[in-house]
């Protein structure tokens, strides 16, 4: 049995499931309502407040599509009731972001301002910058995989490079640094 796939989806308070026609998954709750088509081999039952997934048999393509499921409907189940959340750090001298509503504005060193339009189910925010503290974006949504995207989307413009750090990181993410050119020792 997949490890993953076994263990039950349980729902929260105020978390309800729909199974619909077509094998699609409907979970509504007070951050939103999201759906996810299912594989027609993957059988789906929902009982009280319990979500199990159950596989036809052993074969390698069922064992995969049983954990990723069970997995997506897990990711739909936390997004509409507790939500997801991204803290993004620019680090650079000059860099600075700001959310205007669904309106994102970056300053990232090039000879323009970038902008990015977020999708309406991402909500941006920027909180107040301290005096030698870098500024932060915190994304926030119910769709754990729409929130990655646009996350991966804006650290695209600036990826941090190794030498000095620069760049837009995750917050509490660990990059591998590189020593820098050493002087000629004769």
């Amino acid at each position: 049995m997949s490890r993953i796939g076994k263990l039950p989806v349980n729902l929260p308070a105020g978390v309800s499931v729909q199974l619909l026609d077509g094998n699609v998954v409907k979970v509504k709750g007070p951050l939103g309502e999201l759906s996810q088509k299912v594989d027609p081999a993957i059988t789906v039952n929902v009982e009280g407040n319990v979500i199990t997934f159950t596989r036809p048999s052993d074969q390698p393509r069922f064992r995969s599509m049983h954990g990723l499921y069970r997995a997506l409907v897990h990711n739909m189940v936390v997004g509409v009731s507790e939500g997801f959340e991204i803290r993004q750090e620019f680090v650079g001298v000059g860099y600075r972001v700001v959310a205007e509503g669904q309106l994102v504005k970056m300053s990232l060193g090039y000879s323009h301002e970038i902008q990015l339009l977020l999708p309406a189910e991402v909500k941006a925010e920027t909180p107040q910058v301290r005096k030698g503290e870098n500024p932060l974006l915190i994304l926030k949504s119910a769709d754990k995989q729409l929130v990655g995207e646009v996350a991966a989307k804006i650290r695209s413009f600036r990826r941090p490079e190794p030498y000095k750090g620069k760049g837009i990181k995750f917050v509490g993410e660990q990059l591998r640094r590189k020593a820098g050119k050493t002087a000629a020792a004769k």
